[in-house]
């Protein structure tokens, strides 16, 4: 199994009293355009969040945006159920079987085991499951025809974040923790560090990445993607021993990293979506986020199913096809640096230098 995971803040302001839930992230690809006559009333399209919840700011509250989006635009039924503890995967899953889910989409990596159950005992029900795809020892796709996974390279945009972090510490020292040691948290770390290596590089610096060590795969994680106070304390532990850039890689929990950064006036970077949207109370010290386009691959899926053209082919979302990308940097970012970054990406799309 593997699972892969520019304008200032002020621009990105939601309406005050809204809904995080339902705040529209920005995509990060291109769907095709809702066609008024592709309307699909008696299909009905729905989703599994993971213990994390549909508004933790971050991989959940996207993936749904993008089953709404579907919805909208194509005049879909729509059920959804949140979960508050991978005990209650299996049974949430069955709950939408048994509702007459047409699409059901999971979302997250610890979600893999369940959704592989049900598929196989209900083969007129698309899953299609973000952040995991079902391989053999060869890489090759194992996922039942009725089984899609959705799967994002956030170790390409995470080397940009990583050199702007560099670039950006006056300290020398920049931090990263996740909140479960599993492949869709540390490539994002892993990206994160050898970006930093590459800045390093490039300009005979020695920025040190407290947090995480790609080669032993040790490194700090709050075993928890819920608890701000865990993620609060990991990042002020790290900023005690110098860091003054933080990468928290942990959903809710890494908004705890966020608090820690503004308490400490320190810089950050947000993960999965733009934080200057999703967590707008944390813009000012945000350099800029890496998004994952959730909302376009689970919009692309659920459309394909409701129009019989469903398949398991496995989608991978890259820098070269907009599935992942960098969010607006911050003011703090000058522009020389940016242009360097938009060089790096280039090169990462071309082949000339890999991440991961």
């Amino acid at each position: 199994m593997v699972a892969l995971s520019l304008s200032a803040c002020g621009e990105r302001e939601t309406d005050a009293g809204e809904d995080p839930a339902s705040t529209p992230s920005e995509s990060t690809s291109e769907s095709a355009s809702a066609d008024p006559s592709q309307q699909f009333p008696d299909f009905k399209a729905c989703m599994v969040s993971d213990s994390g919840g549909f508004d933790d700011k971050s991989f959940n509250q996207t993936s749904r945006q993008g089953l709404r989006d579907a919805v909208e635009a194509y005049g879909m039924q729509e059920a959804d159920i949140e979960s508050n503890d991978p005990s209650e995967f299996n049974d949430n899953i069955n709950e939408l079987v048994s509702q007459g889910c047409n699409s059901i989409t999971t979302v997250g990596f610890l979600l893999g085991d369940s959704t592989l159950a049900a598929a196989k005992k209900n083969k007129d029900v698309d899953f299609s499951i973000v952040d995991f795809a079902y391989t053999d020892d060869k890489g090759d796709n194992t996922a039942p025809a009725n089984v899609k996974g959705l799967t994002f390279n956030t170790a390409e945009p995470s080397f940009l974040a990583g050199y702007t972090a560099a670039a950006s510490s006056e300290s020398g020292v920049v931090g990263t923790f996740g909140g479960l040691n599993i492949p869709t948290v540390t490539i994002f770390m892993t990206g994160f560090v050898q970006g930093v290596e590459r800045y390093n590089e490039d300009t005979g610096s020695d920025v040190q990445v407290i947090g995480w060590d790609p080669e032993s795969a040790e490194g700090s994680f709050t075993n928890d993607f819920e608890d701000k106070n865990l993620g609060q304390s990991t990042a002020t532990e790290m900023i005690n021993q110098g860091a003054d850039v933080i990468f928290p890689v942990a959903g809710p929990a890494g908004l705890g990293g966020l608090q820690a950064a503004q308490d400490n006036d320190v810089k950050a970077i947000w993960v999965d979506t733009d934080g200057c949207v999703s967590a707008e109370e944390y813009c000012d010290v945000l350099l800029t986020s890496v998004m994952k386009g959730m909302d376009v691959a689970v919009q692309d899926a659920v459309l394909a199913s409701a129009e019989d053209e469903f398949s398991n082919e496995v989608y991978v979302g890259t820098l070269e096809n907009e599935g992942v990308k960098l969010a607006p940097f911050s003011d703090d970012v000058d522009e020389e640096l940016q242009a360097t970054i938009e060089d790096l990406k280039q090169q990462i799309i071309d082949g000339e230098i890999t991440v991961g």
